[in-house]
Formats: structure tokens, C-alpha cells, sequence
């Protein structure tokens, strides 16, 4: 039986994940990193993208969080997202409304921080559907 480590995924919402893992991967401000269980404590702050829980080889929780923090102890790893989504739930097609949106209205205005905010919110949601898609049909569902 493979280690495991405690995880909880929350917001301010809402408690989206709390279970053992065996690895999770959060996309932090410096890069993307994999926490396995024992890794060495560490806080972290996150950016605008997806939160994978690998529970086991061949079963994977994928949530996307507009930031936040990930704090890492060797048995706990807790996400506390400033907003957080199943990417099950995530609307596919909303998100490509608003991506192209964003982008019609940053070619007009390069410097509208609202406008390349939703672009990369809209973008990671599309990620963590794509990540999603792709584990279930190596799963073969």
C-alpha cells in the first residue's frame, strides 16, 4: 500500500476535499509543485490555476482555484483557496465565453488588469477541464 498524506482542499465557501492522497500538485506563484507525503514543511503562495489530489493510481480529484495558500506539514497539506471549483463543475462553455471576451477586450486595451485577470481565470478553469478529460480517458471512462 502506497504513503499517504492528509489533504484538505477549502475556500472561503466551502470544504471541497478533505482525505488521504498520495501526491498533490498546486500550481504556486514560482512554478508547479508536487508534494508526496513527508515532504518538508513549507508555505506557499498560490496563483490562479488547478489543485490535482492524486488519491490513487487511478483515481484523481482536479480543482480549479483563482489563489490562495498551500501550506505543507509532513502528514497535512492543506489549500486554502481564496475561491475553489470541482473542475467537474466548472462550465466549459461559460469559460470560453469569458476567455474570448477577455481577449476582444485586452486587443483593445492592453492595459486593463480586470480584462487579463479573467483571461487567466477563464483559461485555467479550460485547463483543469482539459487535465480532467485527459486522466478519465487514460482511465478509459
Amino acid at each position: 500500500m502506497a504513503l499517504k498524506v492528509h489533504v484538505d482542499v477549502v475556500s472561503a465557501e466551502k470544504e471541497l476535499f478533505s482525505g488521504l492522497a498520495e501526491m498533490v500538485v498546486a500550481t504556486a506563484e514560482l512554478g508547479e509543485v508536487g508534494i508526496l507525503p513527508g515532504h518538508s514543511p513549507f508555505l506557499a503562495r498560490l496563483k490562479t490555476g488547478q489543485v490535482r489530489v492524486q488519491i490513487s493510481a487511478d483515481e484523481m480529484q482536479v480543482f480549479y482555484i483563482s489563489g490562495g495558500l498551500l501550506e505543507v506539514q509532513p502528514r497535512v497539506v492543506t489549500v486554502l483557496a481564496d475561491y475553489a471549483e470541482n473542475a467537474v463543475n466548472l462550465d466549459e462553455t461559460a469559460a470560453i465565453r469569458a476567455r474570448e471576451a477577455a481577449r476582444r477586450a485586452l486587443a483593445e486595451c492592453l492595459s486593463n488588469m480586470q480584462c487579463a485577470r479573467t483571461l487567466t481565470e477563464a483559461t485555467a478553469q479550460l485547463q483543469a477541464i482539459d487535465h480532467l478529460r485527459r486522466h478519465a480517458h487514460r482511465l478509459g471512462k
